[in-house]
């Protein structure tokens, strides 16, 4: 099944960019970044910023945006039967357009993948045509916060992510 991603959720002062692969079937029916229930992510910037799922969406996304923090996926479009991003058919994915968002959010210089997928596809789709100067940005690979990555520790995820967006 075609999936395409949302908007990105911004400032133009942003500063950092949090980048996930493709929202999850969930996350596309509520139109909500992480709305997948057992999703660390709205846990966690509970935790680090009081953005957590007791809010709005609203208000969390608010509340990130204050923090001077971007939300987006690397991907604008691909084929993948549910949500994992295991069954991203490779072949048929296509990156957002992140020259024109980098232009119109120049203060950008940090950005942070939510887990090993979305860095690669950055790093396979986007990397090669970007022309906003490489200099200028800094990427980390966070520990994803989706339920398959179950192998780390909440607490640990959170000391990760504190670490990085402090």
């Amino acid at each position: 099944m075609k999936r395409c991603s949302l908007p990105a959720v911004s400032r133009p002062d942003a500063r950092v960019l949090i980048l996930g692969s493709m929202p999850g079937a969930l996350s596309l029916q509520e139109q909500q970044y992480y709305a997948q229930p057992r999703n660390a992510f709205w846990q966690i910037m509970g935790e680090l910023f009081g953005a957590g799922r007791e809010e709005s969406y609203q208000t969390r996304l608010e509340i990130l945006k204050d923090r001077k923090i971007a939300l987006w996926d690397v991907l604008s479009s691909c084929y993948r039967a549910g949500s994992m991003d295991a069954d991203i058919r490779k072949g048929d994915a296509v990156a957002n357009d992140f020259d024109t968002f980098f232009r119109a959010h120049p203060d950008i210089g940090r950005v942070f993948f939510n887990g090993a997928t979305a860095n690669r596809f950055y790093e396979r789709l986007v990397i090669p045509v970007l022309t906003v100067p490489g200099d200028r940005l800094r990427y980390e690979r966070l520990p994803s916060t989706s339920p398959a990555n179950a192998a780390m520790r909440l607490a640990d995820k959170v000391r990760v992510w504190r670490t990085a967006l402090s």
